[in-house]
């Protein structure tokens, strides 16, 4: 009977630890996205929001997915870059104003901001790389 307990409870814990793994992309994605939210905390909230809001006129929100997808080659520019003499439609809103650079943030930075923003506010965009960032950045130059 104590060997068909031990079995038992040996089998479910393997059990528990297979269901329980994660692939490796898919941890990757999540250490991203909180590195992500505490860079956004840091560098955009101020403007953007606790919850991807905006601020007025003067900020546009990171709610709309279709803007995102729509421009998402061009993300990690306008986070490296800033925007400053480009209008952007958001919900149908015109924003025009300046965005500050942030020339110090590493394209691992950039990343991981970009996985926080397009995967939080209703986004669900999955995996950036610093690759692809890198990538993103020689286009815009």
């Amino acid at each position: 009977m104590r060997s068909k307990f031990l079995f038992f409870s040996f089998s479910l814990m393997i059990a528990v630890m297979i269901y329980s793994c994660q692939d490796a992309e898919q941890l990757k994605q999540q250490v991203y996205y909180t590195n992500g939210r505490d860079l956004y905390i840091k560098h955009c909230q101020n403007c953007h929001g606790i919850n991807g809001e905006g601020l007025g006129q003067l900020a546009p929100p990171l709610t709309d997915s279709t803007f995102l997808k729509e421009h998402r080659g061009k993300l990690a520019c306008y986070i490296k870059y800033g925007i400053s003499d480009t209008v952007l439609t958001i919900h149908n809103q015109s924003y025009e104003g300046k965005m500050p650079d942030n020339p110090g943030l590493a394209n691992i930075d950039i990343a991981q901001l970009l996985v926080y923003i397009t995967n939080t506010y209703g986004n669900k965009q999955g995996m950036f790389t610093p690759e692809q960032v890198a990538k993103d950045l020689e286009s815009c130059k």
